[in-house]
């Protein structure tokens, strides 16, 4: 019962519009890589608690994947975000026209239909300062709930991570 309630969870967040966008530096050896470790520096632009959900969501991912954590690491993480206010673009218009000897006139009226949505959109990178530097990012767009309940908002981070590490490394060509 709990994996089918995990699932639809998982499936509703999915469904809510996790969009990622990738890129990396082709000439890198992604096979080089065994450890990470983040920058001590970060401004996240994420609450401190919401920081910590995101790193935990990462290093369970990245364990799974072989990564270690280490204090010297093989690429520092680097996470940014910031929160974006889309605004609908659903109305219905409303025109009243006429005219009267070839002079016409009219009148329209917009009228707006739900709500603005929020979203939130987080910079994942990983940088390689002795090699390249930067050699592997992910531009993550996701919808959010500011009084989501914390457990939301980690099970919420857990399925855009899965998702950000989903096609990682990359195939190169």
């Amino acid at each position: 019962m709990k994996s089918l309630k995990f699932l639809l969870i998982t499936f509703l967040l999915v469904s809510c519009g996790v969009k990622v966008n990738y890129d990396y530096e082709k000439v890198t050896n992604f096979k080089t890589y065994k450890s990470y470790n983040y920058f001590g520096d970060m401004k996240t632009g994420l609450s401190e608690l919401d920081t910590k959900r995101l790193i935990r969501a990462i290093d369970a991912k990245l364990e799974t994947m072989g990564l270690k954590r280490s204090e010297n690491p093989d690429f520092f993480i680097d996470i940014k975000s910031e929160n974006l206010q889309n605004r609908n673009n659903s109305n219905v218009g409303v025109g009243v026209g006429g005219g009267r000897g070839g002079l016409g006139g009219g009148l329209s009226v917009g009228i707006p239909i739900g709500q603005n949505k929020a979203t939130r959109e987080i910079s994942i990178e990983f940088v390689d300062d002795a090699k390249t530097g930067m050699f592997w990012q992910a531009i993550i767009e996701s919808s959010y709930t500011d009084n989501a309940t914390p457990k939301k908002r980690e099970q919420q981070f857990k399925t855009i991570v899965e998702k950000v590490f989903s096609s990682y490394p990359p195939k190169t060509e």
